[in-house]
């Protein structure tokens, strides 16, 4: 497998589950600040212009971080996804739930203000709704704080793709002006947690 991929919170996604599940993935970068995902080549391997895009065995190509991740964590075992039906089920459910409600509304706070001078002829950009998508990705946060109690990870006991989608967008939150907040205890002492893992910390 080759992974095309660059800076971001989504390609970090993909490589905390190559770390986490030992895949041998080669690695190959794509220059997003140059461009270089919107042109020629890239565009046969993504007609969205996105990174990360994972090239498998056979020649095709997945893009669609969670996709990606799921994929590579497969065809590891399927430790990061769950061991029964009901557990992968809980796992997508978690994924999606921080994907719509935490991962994007931060992204687009980015995009639409200190990142607008890279997404603006790229992109639709809405620059006045910045600050309530960053808002949006707070209030979702204090929300899972609230539900966390007693939890290791998200889905309970179990480190999944939900954690390690939350832990690269809160990592790029904390680069980019949108802190995770003092208040939400719970979600610090998660993030200090996934921070000591190996996959993270190596």
């Amino acid at each position: 497998m080759k992974l095309y991929t660059g800076m971001g919170p989504n390609p970090r996604v993909v490589t905390l589950a190559i770390a986490e599940t030992s895949a041998n993935v080669d690695i190959v970068e794509v220059d997003l600040l140059g461009g270089e995902n919107r042109q020629g080549n890239h565009l046969d391997r993504n007609p969205a212009g996105q990174i990360p895009t994972l090239e498998l065995d056979d020649g095709s190509f997945l893009s669609e971080v969670t996709v990606i991740a799921e994929y590579i964590d497969e065809k590891q075992g399927g430790s990061l996804m769950g061991a029964t039906a009901e557990e992968r089920a809980e796992t997508r459910m978690w994924t999606r739930r921080i994907d719509l409600n935490i991962a994007e509304p931060m992204a687009n706070g980015f995009r639409f203000a200190e990142g607008l001078p890279l997404f603006e002829t790229r992109i639709h950009v809405i620059p006045a709704a910045a600050d309530d998508f960053k808002q949006i990705a707070q209030e979702k946060l204090l929300w899972l704080d609230g539900l966390m109690d007693g939890k290791d990870f998200v889905c309970g006991d179990r480190f999944t793709i939900a954690d390690i989608l939350l832990f690269a967008f809160l990592e790029f939150g904390a680069s980019v002006g949108q802190p995770l907040d003092a208040k939400c205890e719970r979600l610090q002492a998660w993030y200090a947690r996934v921070a000591a893992r190996p996959s993270v910390a190596g």
